[in-house]
């Protein structure tokens, strides 16, 4: 076992730091692993059909899939890919769409820029996943969907980008509802970017004060309206039963605000 460094932040030290934020560190299949919800997606949009591809901006990447099902108004559940915030595409997390739509409520995946695409800011991928969301509680209804029972969720840097939204203050940014949003679920999400930037991300991903503050949501919780849920991974390197975690926030690390 090679000797513990001096620590970067709490009790971990850089290397330990950086196998926070890897998953090859601890997933060795992670490889296959994508490559077969690709498939899985893939063989989702053959069952359900392919979604009807909208823009909800101007750049070529601001383009959302919409599955939807046989219910009008359905409620509508927007999902935010993971992928490191640098891949993933929309297509390939096609998958829940089966679920949501045998539910009876449509299921909306945006795509969004790779962070390297956009001068390494994440401040680009948190401003495309909002206008999505405002997008769609805006024009939802035209596909058969309700925008009073919109909700969201999101995995892993999605998770992350999916608490951005849900601590996001629409009535000032964009003169909606404050309580847009229904309810959440974030998936081993990380929601305080502090750690984040001492990891090695920070070799692609541009960090400064001020992203950190703007973009880590549990500094923004006064703007939380919704009930929000979170899921993790039992086989995690970092457990949410414990706090003290960098990447995990649960219930009582959210400043006791109401979740499930």
């Amino acid at each position: 076992m090679s000797e513990k460094g001096p620590p970067v932040f709490l009790d971990y030290d850089q290397s330990a730091l950086d196998a926070a934020y890897d998953q090859a560190a601890y997933a060795p299949n992670r490889e296959q692993l994508i490559q077969r919800r690709i498939r899985d997606s893939e063989l989702a949009r053959r069952r359900v059909g392919e979604p009807e591809r909208v823009a909800y901006g101007p750049a070529e990447i601001e383009r959302l899939d919409i599955y939807r099902s046989g219910r009008e108004p359905a409620p509508v559940f927007v999902f935010i890919h993971g992928g490191a915030w640098r891949s993933g595409h929309s297509q390939d997390f096609a998958g829940p769409a089966e679920m949501f739509l045998a539910a009876g409520a449509h299921y909306v995946v945006p795509d969004f820029a790779w962070v390297q695409d956009v001068g390494s800011s994440l401040m680009v991928l948190a401003d495309q996943v909002r206008r999505a969301v405002a997008w769609v509680y805006g024009n939802i209804a035209r596909f058969g969907g309700d925008p009073t029972r919109l909700y969201l969720g999101g995995q892993s840097s999605g998770g992350h980008l999916a608490a951005v939204a849900l601590t996001t203050d629409w009535r000032h940014d964009f003169g909606l509802p404050a309580d847009l949003i229904k309810g959440g679920m974030c998936i081993s999400g990380m929601y305080d970017l502090t750690p984040v930037r001492l990891s090695a991300r920070n070799a692609y991903v541009q960090f400064d004060d001020t992203s950190v503050a703007a973009l880590s949501p549990i500094r923004h919780l006064d703007r939380l309206t919704a009930p929000l849920g979170f899921g993790y991974w039992s086989a995690s390197t970092i457990t949410i039963s414990n706090c003290r975690r960098p990447s995990a926030i649960p219930t009582v690390c959210w400043a006791g605000q109401p979740s499930t």
